[in-house]
């Protein structure tokens, strides 16, 4: 049985490998600069005439200092709120009656623009995103109503959120010494008190040609895009940009508590240790070790959690594990887990159970044969993933963003099929300590006494 399981993980890596390796070679991709810095980045996708054009600035929350957070976001917001040829809202429906998808988002390492849109529109796209870029207006009326959408929104996906509120709070003690403690849509003390001028001094420091890669995927060559970029970013002049240095950590800052009373009816544990990216990294194996320890912890129904705490101990309703090797700055290794309670455990026992399956990975390697499976099912979604075009598009970014190279994208199975299991044990053993670690355990809110 187990020779068999062997075989049956081995052709499947090799059934995988195939059509990743496959895609590198029959999808060209081609780096540029224009004179002005701007970076462009093409990867030929014939398979129907349709592009995704992305364009990424190297900003977002983890560049914002105390008193000033959000601002990544909220100027995400007023790019669609006029320039200089448009007027509020007017370059939207103008790739609206063109059958284009558009969109925006922000996070931690970067703000990124796109469209999705017939091969033969593109110069719009370019047209529409370097005029914003180049002359980006924020009217006083219009950023008085959006900054009102956003506290609301804030509201919504944050505050009346408990489970994002509980997360929210966390990464406060999570990150000690870095700027990825600040929220992405900002702390409602600093929206209230933002102001236009902030706005405009955020724009103009950071939303410069030189600051933003373009990424283009899809059934164009680099010679037309070339010729387009030239054409509309070309005029754009270079400015100079503050210097932004990595987000790093503490390597071992000491355990770390936290109780948080949110309004759940459950009560849900959060356990995270402070590791290094890919970006940050001396051991590129070792990171890439951690992700596939995450995947052997919660990489579906056979993965240890749910066999484990869920299905076998019957421990946890829940449990989940997940990494972040891409971001510019040290990451972090996060658990969650919501105790049984109907079977009478808490969140001590939920933690403990945990820890139990940390020590286990620490003491002995995975087998060979579990390790395959796992690394299958991380390479089948990387397969999956690279089939659609803006996923693509949205790796080359993120990973030129973060301060990595689009090659990565395409040397990624390799590297996972190098991690042997003797490296998961190690990676555990060095990461997943409790010197390393943050925890918080969220409760239902306590009822106050009612007087009699």
């Amino acid at each position: 049985m187990l020779l068999t399981l062997r075989r049956c993980a081995a052709l499947l890596l090799i059934a995988l490998h195939a059509p990743l390796a496959g895609a590198a070679d029959s999808q060209p991709t081609h780096e540029f600069f224009l004179d002005n810095g701007l970076k462009v980045i093409v990867r030929e996708d014939h398979r129907a005439p349709v592009v995704v054009s992305q364009l990424w600035y190297k900003v977002g929350s983890s560049y914002e200092t105390a008193g000033l957070t959000g601002l990544s976001h909220v100027v995400e917001h007023m790019m669609f709120k006029g320039s200089a040829k448009l007027g509020p809202g007017e370059a939207s429906r103008i790739l609206r009656e063109l059958g284009a998808e558009e969109n925006a988002f922000t996070s931690n390492d970067y703000t990124a623009y796109y469209q999705v849109l017939a091969r033969d529109r593109l110069a719009v796209a370019f047209e529409l995103e370097a005029d914003r870029l180049a002359s980006l207006r924020l009217p006083p009326e219009e950023f008085a109503r959006e900054i009102e959408v956003i506290k609301e929104e804030r509201r919504l996906r944050t505050d009346d959120k408990p489970s994002a509120l509980a997360f929210e709070r966390f990464k406060t003690i999570a990150y000690p010494a870095s700027g990825y403690r600040n929220p992405t849509i900002g702390w409602m003390s600093d929206l209230q008190r933002m102001t236009a001028d902030d706005l405009r001094n955020w724009y103009e420091a950071w939303y410069a040609p030189n600051n933003a890669t373009l990424v283009v995927v899809g059934d164009v060559t680099a010679d037309e895009v070339k010729g387009l970029a030239e054409r509309y970013f070309g005029p754009i002049e270079k400015r100079q940009v503050p210097t932004a240095k990595a987000p790093l950590e503490l390597a071992e800052p000491g355990e770390r508590r936290l109780t948080l009373h949110v309004k759940t009816q459950l009560p849900s544990l959060l356990m995270a240790f402070n590791v290094p990216s890919l970006s940050t990294s001396d051991d590129a194996r070792q990171v890439h070790a951690l992700r596939l320890v995450a995947a052997l912890l919660d990489g579906g129904y056979s993965a240890r959690l749910a066999e484990t705490l869920e299905r076998g101990e019957e421990l946890v309703t829940s449990a989940s594990a997940w990494y972040d090797a891409y971001t510019r700055g040290d990451s972090l290794f996060v658990l969650s887990a919501t105790p049984n309670v109907q079977k009478g455990h808490d969140l001590d026992a939920a933690e403990a159970g945990l820890w139990a399956q940390l020590e286990r990975l620490k003491q002995s390697p995975p087998s060979s044969d579990e390790l395959a499976r796992v690394r299958a099912q991380v390479i089948a979604g990387l397969v999956y993933e690279r089939d659609s075009i803006t996923q693509q598009a949205t790796t080359i970014g993120q990973l030129e963003t973060v301060g990595l190279s689009w090659r990565l994208m395409d040397d990624e199975l390799a590297a996972l099929e190098a991690v042997t299991p003797e490296d998961i044990q190690q990676a555990a053993r060095t990461y997943l300590t409790r010197a390393r670690l943050s925890v918080a355990h969220v409760l239902p809110e306590q009822k106050e006494a009612q007087d009699e």
